[in-house]
């Protein structure tokens, strides 16, 4: 539904960007919680409109690069790139925990959730999740390879 209301007010005051994970006492914990892994995988919107695409995200590089491939029809609703921006990190970063050797996720004192390497290089996959929804770059699978290395 348009509102020109609510669209005018966009306008004027950019979405919220990224997400906050807090526990029920305020802590944002460390990340090492299954259960926290568990529903930063959900992803609903990513994989809902992957799905109609026809990829199957199955916490695989390869499904990475099918991402990449996507006609970003998004773009053209602002709400949705949002959502899908947040998404897309966080699928990034499921991606990237499953398959990096010690990497895992960990909530900054603010409430971000980003993947620690084994390195110790922490990755905000919420900030590349939502360039890559807005503008494609940089390819989700490319900005895998590029962490997986380090």
């Amino acid at each position: 539904m348009k509102i020109p209301f609510v669209a005018n007010w966009r306008k004027k005051h950019s979405p919220a960007f990224g997400i906050g994970v807090f526990g029920a006492d305020g802590d944002a914990g460390d990340g090492s919680d299954g259960g926290l892994a568990e529903l930063l995988s959900e992803c609903e919107l990513l994989r809902s409109q992957a799905e109609a695409a026809g990829v199957e995200l199955d916490d695989s590089v390869g499904s990475l690069e099918a991402l990449d491939q996507l006609v970003p029809r998004w773009r053209e609703d602002e709400e949705v790139l949002h959502w899908l921006g947040n998404d897309a990190g966080l699928y990034l970063g499921t991606v990237l925990v499953h398959q990096v050797p010690g990497a895992s996720w960990v909530i900054w004192p603010n409430g971000q959730p980003v993947v620690r390497l084994a390195s110790g290089r922490e990755i905000d996959v919420v900030e590349t999740g939502h360039a890559w929804a807005a503008s494609g770059a940089p390819e989700l699978s490319q900005f895998y390879a590029e962490a997986a290395e380090s």
